[in-house]
């Protein structure tokens, strides 16, 4: 999935998420819409040059295109790996307010069954880690590790490849060095649980946030010192095992992410796991805004797609020299 610069579309937005960006551009979030808006962009030519995998929402993994032609087999025909999101969300921590931790273990291994049989080949689970006054807590960091590693056996356990996403949010007026302290942390316990629950590091995927100043922090970092903190974090964290990191975008607008992980490549390198992407606002919005919820919009939609899927297969190859390249 991150074979040749490639990387991963996070396709698997809920139900309530994506109807909030329906309704930035005026389009009813109905199960046709959903799946119109979905088909049409991984029909997207050549889409599969770029994007290794794509992560979808229950929903969509069932849909079949208005043609009849399954979304698996849309996603198959163009060499993209489908994958599937498996838990149910993040809910607040009893006892240490301010804090989360995601549900969805239970029943797991029976909807891995199901999603195997779908046509799943890989799951993704995301564990939220919120930065504020006296958290996160080592309590809420293992919580939400714990859950991570228990998700990943029970995926390898039943032929799902685990994507393990511990993100640490973006939100807030903290500092890129509270980040990168509290990122630090998290990896550990992440990979520490990992290792205990005897989850195969060779046969996983870790989706992390980057290593950045809060949104509302006052003091904004360059993409160059984003970059070397973000490297630095994982070498201290990450095991060599690991054969691909695919960040998250976590907030950042298309250009940032895509300038943020060009920057890792071009000048952090190399290190022993691929750096790639697994972006969804950061490769859909300018797609989103094209399409409209317009027939005649379809063409337009998929190349802003695919352009920001290019620009980004750039940006894991170092290569990227702006938003003119072709």
């Amino acid at each position: 999935m991150v074979s040749d610069n490639r990387g991963l579309l996070a396709i698997d937005e809920s139900s309530g998420t994506i109807k909030k960006r329906f309704d930035t551009i005026g389009v009813e979030s109905t199960e046709a819409n959903r799946r119109d808006y979905r088909a049409n962009l991984l029909r997207a030519k050549d889409l599969g040059h770029y994007i290794g995998g794509a992560i979808l929402f229950d929903e969509t993994l069932r849909q079949s295109a208005a043609d009849g032609v399954k979304i698996v087999d849309v996603l198959k025909a163009q060499g993209i790996v489908p994958g599937i999101k498996v838990d149910k969300g993040p809910k607040p921590l009893a006892g240490f307010p301010g804090e989360t931790v995601t549900e969805g273990l239970d029943g797991l291994a029976a909807r891995v069954d199901e999603y195997v049989a779908l046509g799943a080949r890989f799951a993704k689970w995301r564990a939220v880690i919120h930065i504020g006054d006296g958290y996160p807590t080592p309590t809420g960091l293992a919580a939400n590790a714990q859950g991570l590693a228990r998700y990943a056996r029970i995926c390898q356990e039943g032929g799902l490849v685990p994507v393990v996403e511990p993100e640490v949010l973006m939100d807030g007026d903290h500092d890129i060095e509270t980040c990168q302290r509290v990122t630090e942390a998290a990896l550990d316990a992440v990979f520490t649980a990992l290792k205990a629950h005897g989850v195969l590091l060779e046969g996983m995927i870790l989706k992390p946030n980057m290593v950045i100043a809060g949104s509302d922090c006052p003091t904004q970092t360059s993409a160059d010192d984003i970059a070397a903190r973000t490297v630095a974090t994982l070498r201290r964290c990450v095991p060599a095992a690991v054969p691909g990191i695919t960040f998250l975008s976590g907030g950042q607008t298309e250009l940032e992410a895509t300038v943020n992980l060009n920057a890792m490549n071009a000048k952090f390198g190399p290190n022993p796991w691929k750096l790639s992407f697994s972006y969804g606002r950061a490769l859909q919005a300018s797609a989103l805004e094209a399409w409209s919820g317009k027939a005649e919009n379809q063409p337009a939609a998929q190349a802003a797609l695919l352009k920001r899927a290019q620009l980004n297969s750039q940006a894991s190859a170092g290569t990227y020299t702006g938003e003119g390249v072709n």
